[in-house]
């Protein structure tokens, strides 16, 4: 394939399709108010993006309740009260023509209780004097993203997508070394995944056929084991119960280390798998036009854009202007992004990703 053909359209299960293969990656930016409430700056960020060419484009992490916050300054979609820049966002994204999707995201374990989060462990031994997640309170989280994809539908969004990466919650709660329950969310590989597809189907009975349902998925850290969440996304993709999967790799090129795939890229372990209508793409270190070909001839249906989304608003444009287009290296002077139009909250949240701004820039 070449580049012109990540300018094809792309069918969806569920909704209407993508103009073309850009997906842009969920980013946080901690750049909301602190109530979860869309900010001037996340208008802006939004606006910047809906004119870039995506053909859809996804929220950074929104809190599906008020107690699974993990960020300063974190979008939140837990409340009616966000309704109104959800929905301004919503509208902004389909006056650029994109497609558009609400990140749901509860930390889990991992919230912080200094900003008003409450952590919510899978087990009484993952966070020192914290106890287990009761099954009643399991099903609550449960409820609380059907709500908050019910909240997503009324707001305009396109769709979901679920934020079952990097231990956050649905991740943890995939994970044998972070899931020691005895109930019918731990145990057997089926047990602990079943939060997330209940989750799924959950959201899919709320809100119908046309809301479109996608899944972020990460495989590494956390005690995360391959072989089993590539059997999980094999019945996942099997049942068509997502539109969308989301790889959520560091590098989208990198190696498997060790296991039955050792040798395999990442990437191949789960572009293999019989997907029927279920479209895959990959995030991870894209930052050129010929990389994000070269992932249709891997097996991806479409790429997710992020640190090249960072630096240039329009990738997808400057990648159909010129299919040799690489983004500016890294790091960059915060002047930079300054001058493109990031915020300095954004900024400031890039300053805590590694190489990405020039230290002591300003």
């Amino acid at each position: 394939m070449s580049v012109s053909d990540l300018f094809e359209p792309l069918g969806l299960l569920h909704g209407p399709a993508m103009k073309n293969r850009f997906m842009l990656a969920p980013l946080t930016n901690q750049q909301s108010e602190h109530d979860g409430s869309a900010s001037d700056f996340d208008q802006d960020w939004i606006g910047q993006v809906a004119q870039g060419g995506y053909a859809l484009i996804q929220t950074g992490a929104a809190t599906v309740e008020a107690g699974g916050k993990a960020y300063e300054r974190q979008l939140g979609i837990h409340s009616d009260e966000h309704l109104p820049g959800l929905t301004e966002m919503a509208a902004s994204i389909r006056e650029g023509g994109g497609l558009s999707a609400v990140q749901l995201h509860h930390a889990g374990h991992r919230a912080r209780p200094e900003l008003g989060g409450i952590p919510a462990p899978a087990s009484s031994s993952t966070v020192p004097g914290i106890k287990a997640l009761t099954t009643e309170q399991v099903e609550r989280i449960r409820d609380s993203f059907i709500m908050a994809a019910k909240r997503a539908q009324q707001a305009g969004f396109d769709g979901v997508s679920l934020h079952g990466a990097f231990g956050w919650i649905l991740s943890e709660f995939m994970s044998p070394l972070l899931n020691d329950r005895t109930d019918k969310y731990g145990g057997s590989t089926e047990n602990r995944a079943r939060l997330t597809i209940e989750v799924i189907e959950g959201i899919r009975r709320a809100c119908g056929p046309r809301l479109q349902i996608g899944w972020r998925l990460s495989v590494e850290r956390y005690g995360l084991l391959l072989e089993e969440l590539r059997d999980i996304t094999a019945e996942i993709l099997d049942r068509e119960l997502i539109d969308y999967l989301d790889l959520a790799l560091w590098d989208s090129a990198q190696i498997v280390r060790e296991g039955a795939f050792h040798g395999q890229t990442m990437l191949s372990v789960f572009t293999n798998l019989p997907r029927k209508g279920v479209r895959v793409g990959a995030a991870g270190n894209i930052t050129s036009a010929q990389r994000a070909g070269r992932l249709l001839d891997e097996g991806c249906d479409f790429v997710l854009i992020g640190r090249a989304g960072i630096l240039q608003r329009n990738f997808p444009q400057k990648v159909h202007d010129n299919p040799l287009h690489q983004s500016p290296a890294l790091p960059v002077r915060a002047q930079y992004l300054r001058t493109g139009g990031l915020s300095e909250r954004f900024i400031n949240h890039m300053r805590g990703w590694q190489g990405f701004v020039q230290r002591f820039s300003v």
